[in-house]
C-alpha cells in the first residue's frame, strides 16, 4: 500500500495548512512536521481519508479512493477526533476498541488482551495519566486489531511529553510488521529523532524523514 498526499493544502492561502507532501508506504514509517494547534489533525485527517483538500490530490495504490483510504489507514490519537476522553480508564478504552474490531469486548477479553500486551496493571486506570509510552503501544495496537487496517496515521504523539525517540521506535517496529506509518509532529521532534540536522526552518507539514529496518 502506497498512500500520497501531492501539493494538498486547507484553507484560503493554504492558512490552515500550507502547501505539503508526503508519501508513505508498507513497510516504512514516515514523520511529517506540521506546527501550531490545528495542523498536525487537520494533516492527519487529509492523510486518512478523513477529509478533503482544498487543493491538490491524495492517491492511495495510484487511485483517488477516500473510502478505500478510511477502511485502510487508522487515525490514531488525533485531538478531539480520535482521542480517548481523558478521563475514559484504559479498560473501558481497550472495550471499545475490541467491540470495533469485531473481537470479544467483555471484562475477561478486555483483561486477557491488556495482560498479553503486559497493560493488565493500568486497567482501571484513566488514559490521561498513561506515560507516553504505554499510551502509544496501547492505541496503536488495538488500531491495527481492525481487519482491514494496514496503516496508521499518528497525530500529535509529541503533546504527552516524553521522549520522541520512544515513539519513533515504536513506529518503526510497526513498520517493520508490514504495516505503512505516517507520524506527524513538531519541530523539536524533528530535531530529537534526526528527520531535520540543522536550524534550516522548512516549511511546515513537509516529510522530513523516513525508516524502517530490514
Amino acid at each position: 500500500m502506497k498512500i500520497e498526499l501531492r501539493g494538498v493544502s486547507k484553507g484560503h492561502e493554504g492558512e490552515v495548512l500550507p502547501r505539503t507532501d508526503v508519501t508513505f508506504e508498507t513497510g516504512q514509517a514516515v514523520f511529517a512536521r506540521a506546527e501550531t494547534e490545528q495542523r498536525p489533525t487537520v494533516l492527519g485527517m487529509l492523510a486518512s481519508g478523513r477529509m478533503k483538500p482544498d487543493e491538490g490530490t491524495i492517491e492511495i495504490d495510484g487511485m483517488a479512493d477516500a473510502a478505500d483510504l478510511r477502511r485502510r489507514v487508522a487515525l490514531v490519537d488525533a485531538p478531539d477526533i480520535s482521542e480517548p476522553a481523558p478521563r475514559v480508564t484504559v479498560g473501558a478504552v481497550t472495550a471499545e476498541e475490541l467491540m470495533f474490531a469485531g473481537r470479544a469486548s467483555g471484562r475477561r477479553a478486555v483483561h486477557r488482551w491488556l495482560s498479553h500486551q503486559h497493560l493488565d496493571h493500568l486497567l482501571r486506570r484513566p488514559i490521561a495519566t498513561v506515560t507516553p509510552r504505554a499510551r502509544m503501544h496501547l492505541l496503536i495496537e488495538l488500531a491495527v486489531l481492525r481487519p482491514d487496517v494496514e496503516g496508521l496515521v499518528v497525530v500529535a504523539p509529541d503533546r504527552h511529553g516524553g521522549d520522541p525517540r520512544i515513539w519513533w521506535d515504536q513506529a518503526l517496529s510497526l513498520a517493520d510488521r508490514g504495516f505503512a506509518m505516517l507520524m506527524i509532529a513538531g519541530y523539536s521532534s524533528a530535531k530529537v529523532i534526526g528527520a531535520i540536522t540543522d536550524d534550516t526552518d522548512r516549511e511546515s507539514g513537509d516529510a522530513e524523514r523516513e525508516g524502517g529496518r530490514s
